[in-house]
């Protein structure tokens, strides 16, 4: 069902129902909390527990924002309420936290328990009672100070698997009162042992600038550690020259854990003087997406592997870091450098990375790397990265018709390199003894600042906050399978907030209600939507790459498992938009189905449990494309 908001004038109106509280009802005085017991780990408090995830790791568009507590694969887990207060909040969702629960404490911090089972006792009949009054599975309520209160050690809830959860764990987290995320493990849980160090695996050095060089290379390129302890260290010096960025690629461990955890502190130093210093010590939820400007996002995309950024890039909005007046890139000229990495988790367990870097001239290199293309071509940043398996040394390349000559800055694997800098030339084509080749790069878009792009089939507009940093835009349209593939930018280039696209059809699409804009990436289609205007098909996304129309004619299908007096379990799947929409009735009254997005399973819950489902039962499902799927039994 479609998500509902609870409002605190809502909540008002039905305080009458006259559900009681947890601990008697009254306001609780603001007081530090340091005047109270300490905060009360929530699963099985005094004795050892175990994570399968930290504060501040890396995930691919957010930061996790808590800890998550194991369950040993269990469902029902009693849920403790770490420290006195009131419930403040109550989410029900298909997604993210699925069921979750805030409770507000006397110091303004918010404690928060997310893919929960159910609630406990008089809060899951208050709860249900909402469904029902609100014909809505997904709920967000939220609740005055005096409604439900909590005292340290109160059973709350009980753990589960709702929402966005990949198997049963509590997900908890301590937020203050500007609702920014802090480290639950400061917290001095005593339930959690950790004397393991962090584990760094790669480093990665990056070219920054057009006359950068990593082993006489522009580009990236990575290299496995060494270890030694709790010392890591790549055996030979790299050779480098101009200005380059360093990425490391690591993970924390924790006591009897197999799952990689985040690391809370990591630290560069050059020649022993700090150049860097990242530490996520709390997370600002309005800023969580400014993960993909911290890792190396192309590496990500292509490859899944989280890099983390050891300098501050253009357009990076976070403030995790203490930086060099050069925000933690190095400069190689004419002496070797010595770097040291630091690697702190919560509980001060340290590893380090040490290795040099030594000056090279920028010349030509024999390497037995080489593209298996005769012509290819990258970009990185603002520079068109060209290669070509040429004997041929000049090449020229056209901006709008008018021709420049270039020559190559290095040979490596048989082909010739040539680097043009975007800001300076945007290149439509190139002559090569390989024949001609188009890039498809149309404009330049500029970060800050409205900026619509126009051209034959597509306007794109970009909002001030959209990008973090300029957009070479790669545009482009192409047939694949017997369908028009509308190629908007790169999916490597990460987006801060959505861009509008108005794909134009010219007749060649004719409208239909049941063609939506999905994007592809790999095998999947990911449903975006979109709205006919006058014949063009207008779309936001927060992804960059290829997106396709798509014809969804196809209903939900609905596989019953059960269907009695005592409780109704189905499983539904659709072809390709989803399901949107989901409600049962009972000779017409409206019946609570939960819904797992992850099984496709719905489960009944009545209000009345001592009422039996009796009559006619219909279950309807509908499509993001609007089509639908009616099933009706008559359950004596």
């Amino acid at each position: 069902m479609k998500l509902n908001k609870v409002s605190l004038v809502a909540a008002l109106l039905i305080s009458s129902l006259g559900y009681g509280q947890f601990s008697p009802s009254k306001e609780i005085p603001l007081r530090p909390i340091e005047d109270d017991q300490p905060y009360l780990f929530p699963i099985n408090p005094g004795k050892q527990n175990w994570l399968a995830g930290t504060m501040g790791e890396l995930r691919n568009t957010h930061f996790h924002s808590g800890i998550d507590i194991r369950t040993d694969n269990q469902i029902g887990i009693p849920v403790l309420a770490t420290q006195r207060g009131y419930i403040s909040r109550v989410i029900v969702g298909t997604n993210g936290y699925g069921q979750a629960l805030f409770v507000t404490h006397p110091d303004g911090n918010v404690s928060v328990y997310g893919h929960l089972d159910r609630y406990y006792r008089n809060l899951a009949a208050y709860v249900l009672t909402k469904h029902y009054q609100l014909k809505s599975f997904d709920l967000d309520i939220e609740f005055y100070p005096n409604q439900f209160m909590v005292n340290r050690g109160d059973t709350i809830a009980f753990s589960g698997n709702t929402g966005g959860s990949s198997g049963p764990h509590l997900h908890f987290e301590i937020r203050d009162n500007q609702n920014e995320a802090l480290n639950p493990l400061t917290f001095n849980f005593d339930e959690i042992k950790d004397v393991l160090p962090p584990v760094p695996q790669k480093i990665a050095f990056k070219t920054l600038a057009i006359d950068s060089r990593i082993e006489d290379q522009f580009g990236r390129k990575e290299f496995y550690l060494v270890r030694n302890g709790n010392s890591y260290s790549i055996p030979q010096p790299i050779h480098a020259s101009g200005k380059i960025g360093l990425e490391l690629l690591a993970f924390d461990r924790l006591d009897l854990s197999r799952f990689r955890c985040g690391i809370n502190e990591i630290e560069v130093l050059l020649d022993s003087q700090k150049i860097f210093s990242q530490k996520i010590d709390k997370i600002n939820f309005n800023e969580s997406r400014g993960i993909v400007s911290l890792m190396d996002f192309e590496t990500l995309k292509t490859r899944g592997l989280r890099f983390n950024k050891l300098y501050v890039g253009d357009g990076n909005p976070l403030k995790y870091y203490e930086v060099s007046k050069n925000k933690g890139e190095i400069y190689v000229a004419d002496k070797a450098v010595s770097v040291q990495i630091n690697l702190i988790d919560t509980y001060n367990n340290r590893s380090e990375v040490h290795f040099k870097i030594e000056p090279s001239a920028n010349t030509a290199l024999k390497s037995s790397a080489s593209t298996t293309q005769p012509v290819d071509y990258s970009i990185a940043g603002n520079i068109l990265d060209l290669k070509v398996a040429c004997a041929a040394k000049e090449i020229k390349i056209f901006e709008k018709g008018v021709p420049i000559t270039i020559n190559p800055v290095y040979q490596t694997g048989g082909h010739q390199v040539y680097l043009v800098d975007l800001q300076r030339t945007i290149p439509d084509s190139a002559q090569t003894c390989q024949g001609i080749l188009r890039f498809d790069v149309k404009d330049k878009i500029p970060s800050g600042i409205d900026y619509t792009f126009y051209s034959d089939w597509a306007n794109i507009r970009f909002e001030p906050n959209s990008l973090y940093d300029t957009l070479f835009i790669n545009l482009s349209n192409k047939n694949k399978s017997g369908k028009e593939v509308f190629s908007i930018g790169k999916i490597t280039d990460p987006l801060n907030a959505p861009i509008k696209v108005t794909l134009k059809m010219q007749e060649k699409i004719k409208p239909d209600p049941k063609l939506a804009v999905y994007h592809l990436e790999g095998k999947a289609n990911e449903y975006l939507g979109g709205e006919w205007q006058n014949g063009n098909m207008k779309f936001k996304t927060m992804q960059l790459g290829d997106f396709i129309l798509l014809k969804d004619s196809i209903a939900p299908v609905i596989h019953r498992l059960h269907c009695y007096s005592s409780s109704a379990r189905f499983r539904v799947t659709d072809n390709l938009s989803g399901v949107a929409q989901f409600s049962a009735t009972v000779d017409g009254e409206w019946l609570l189905m939960a819904y797992d997005y992850k099984t496709g399973i719905l489960q009944s819950e009545r209000l009345d449990k001592s009422k039996p489902i009796q009559g006619d039962f219909e279950l309807t499902i509908t499509d993001r494309s609007g089509n639908q799927s009616i099933y009706k039994q008559k359950i004596l």
